[in-house]
């Protein structure tokens, strides 16, 4: 089985459309049409149902997915392997996590890493949203709710914690609430339920129920800045707060916990490029636990 068709094959069932998997693999249109062509023929029986609105994998193709995918990882393995006989890592990782992790600690931790790998490329996606490994939108995820199904890989990194923060600027124009209720006089900074992608995030409301007005940002970056700029008062990260000058924890009484699983996938766990950075983050919230969770 030719390995371009079956590389045009994926492309075309992680991103659903013929044209995005050919703007992926720098072909045109035609060209990725009459690959995926050839690889129906050749197997007897359509891969996917085209339609306008994108293609969508059929019985044989979700069988021949599971197949291609191990064909690839194997590919990059070999390819990996060679490379490293004859010189040091190197390779491009995604890691996708969410936003707030992201931004204030995996870039400084992963930026340290690749210093000692020059040869390592690490690609960090600190977003607000989730990850498909099966797709490859990324090597390895941190994510807070551990999938319930699935052929992944996971392990628990840290539990961490967050509680309520304000700006001293604002205390000393709008004064210290004393309970909850007394939010009543004051602004809340809260997330956006709509971008809300885990049951974790579901502290986010806990204080707008009591606020007298509020102002909802869906990044936890965001967020962090608001509070910090006296915007109003919200639920944060103590790992960044705690040591944030200008801010101060109150409302003691409210406080959350929560954990951080690593997710990878079982065909790529091998690849050295993503073993090393697997066992480099699981090594460093190991030491830092007592950051997160105190």
């Amino acid at each position: 089985m030719d390995w371009d068709h079956l590389r045009v094959f994926l492309a075309v069932a992680r991103r659903g459309q013929i044209l995005a998997a050919a703007q992926a693999l720098g072909l045109n249109h035609a060209t990725v049409a009459r690959r995926l062509n050839a690889l129906e023929e050749a197997l007897g029986e359509p891969l996917f149902e085209r339609r306008p609105s994108g293609s969508t994998l059929t019985e044989a193709g979700e069988r021949l997915l599971a197949v291609a995918e191990r064909v690839e990882t194997e590919i990059l393995g070999i390819a990996e392997d060679t490379r490293a006989r004859g010189a040091s890592l190197s390779g491009t990782v995604r890691v996708g996590a969410p936003d707030g992790l992201g931004t204030y600690f995996l870039a400084a931790e992963l930026g340290r890493l690749q210093e000692e790998h020059p040869g390592l490329i690490v690609e960090l996606v600190p977003l607000p949203r989730t990850f498909s490994l099966s797709k490859r939108e990324a090597d390895l995820a941190i994510t807070l709710d551990p999938p319930a199904e699935g052929r992944l890989v996971v392990s628990r990194l840290t539990d961490y914690t967050l509680g309520v923060y304000a700006a001293s600027s604002y205390l000393r124009q709008h004064g210290v609430p004393e309970s909850e209720e007394a939010l009543a006089d004051h602004v809340v900074v809260t997330g956006v339920e709509d971008y809300a992608y885990a049951s974790s995030l579901n502290y986010a409301g806990h204080l707008a129920r009591f606020a007298g007005r509020q102002f909802r940002c869906a990044g936890v970056a965001g967020q962090m800045e608001a509070v910090r700029a006296g915007v109003g008062i919200g639920i944060l990260h103590d790992f960044v707060a705690r040591d944030t000058e200008g801010l101060e924890r109150i409302l003691p009484e409210v406080n959350f916990r929560r954990a951080y699983h690593l997710l990878s996938h079982p065909d790529t766990g091998s690849l050295a490029r993503i073993a090393l950075i697997r066992a480099f983050l699981a090594h460093r919230f190991r030491e830092e636990r007592m950051r997160f969770a105190p």
